[in-house]
């Protein structure tokens, strides 16, 4: 089954666990009181010579990833109710927003109350929030810091800790041990860090028509063999839209995050897996997606990046294998994933797994790596 690389998801086709929808919004802006940020700007081109740790922040001085996030709805939606639905716990309380982009979370956070924001952005943005905070009328409120929170002092010890620091694939940018760095040097104790959870799925699907097109593709272009292009290809996961449609086996829970408790070495892991199909297909790939909910929250509250929910900036991380796997109703693919920093580049992810089955019609043991960056 192939798959356009700008599906959108229909938002009717949500599974959002026991999570509160975020409510229906506009995806051209986002309003705050009566003031609204539309960020038009086109994303950048990042050179393909330069690793993340290069260009991470780099590339978040530029407006259109911040426009992409802005009007991904389920993303910022959430963050807004969680906010505002639970102002009660905000209303008088110091704030520290870790990587604020734009300053939207300390614009929520001031709104519903707080006592004062400290903003934290390390890219050249933050002299962009400083306007915005200025011009929406809470420069009383909110303080705009620009460097790395791990460069930086504050005047206070804070009460909450909100960011939204996932990557694709969750880990990928590695902004999680900053956030972690921030809640052991700042927060309060019994402080609130937003959201506190996390949790990594794996699923399979079938994807036939879309590896052939992207991977196979390179075995034979216009009569001359490129498959050493192929090999740099399998090596990457593919960050893209999975239509639910593709899968076939259930889901399993990879590794569960504390985020008020965790360490930074808990977020490299090797966590067991055993997918059943669930009816007869052929499977192409393993698909990672990833839920975060807030549950010190009055009522849980949260989102996935399922591809059974609806669709955000995040999209599902495709990991293609290496042979197709013929599976009947009832088999079991079983196997390890092995998640580790990039010890080059600590904000690149590397990815292990260790993967057999034995069906009634094939059998498979293999290892593949990936390199997430």
């Amino acid at each position: 089954m192939g798959r356009n690389k700008n599906t959108k998801q229909n938002s009717s086709s949500t599974d959002n666990g026991n999570f509160e929808n975020p409510d229906s919004m506009s995806v051209d802006e986002v309003t705050i009181g009566e003031i609204t940020i539309n960020e038009a700007g086109a994303s950048s081109n990042l050179p393909n010579d330069r690793t993340s740790a290069d260009y991470y922040f780099d590339s978040y001085s530029h407006f259109g990833i911040h426009e992409e996030m802005l009007k991904d709805v389920v993303r910022t939606k959430t963050y807004q109710n969680v906010i505002y639905k639970n102002d009660f716990l905000i209303k008088d309380k110091v704030v520290l927003d870790v990587g604020a982009g734009t300053g939207i979370l300390s614009l929520f956070c001031a709104k519903a109350g707080a006592k004062h924001v400290y903003a934290v952005e390390c890219s050249d943005m933050a002299d962009m929030a400083k306007q915005i905070v200025e011009t929406n009328g809470y420069s009383d409120v909110i303080t705009v810091l620009k460097g790395k929170i791990e460069e930086l002092e504050l005047p206070v010890k804070v009460d909450i800790i909100v960011s939204e620091w996932m990557g694709y694939f969750l880990l990928y940018e590695n902004m999680l041990n900053t956030v972690l760095y921030a809640r052991d040097k700042w927060l309060v104790e019994d402080g609130i860090v937003f959201p506190d959870k996390a949790a990594l799925y794996i699923t399979a699907i079938e994807d036939a028509e879309y590896k052939e097109d992207k991977i196979e593709f390179w075995n034979d272009v216009y009569g001359f063999d490129m498959s050493c292009i192929r090999k740099q290809a399998m090596l990457e996961p593919l960050v893209d839209t999975v239509d639910q449609n593709q899968i076939v086996t259930n889901s399993c829970l990879l590794k569960t995050m504390d985020i008020s408790k965790m360490t930074p070495g808990d977020a490299s892991f090797t966590a067991p897996f055993r997918l059943v199909a669930e009816r007869n297909d052929y499977i192409h790939a393993l698909v990672a997606y990833f839920d975060v909910s807030f549950t010190r929250c009055h009522k849980l509250m949260g989102f996935s990046t399922g591809p059974k929910s609806r669709g955000t900036h995040w999209k599902q991380t495709v990991l293609y294998l290496e042979e197709k796997i013929v599976m009947c109703e009832g088999e079991a693919i079983v196997g390890t994933m092995s998640v580790s920093q990039n010890k080059k580049n600590p904000r690149d992810v590397d990815i292990m797994i260790n993967y057999s089955f034995e069906g009634k019609n094939c059998a498979v043991k293999k290892t593949q790596c990936y390199k997430m960056r």
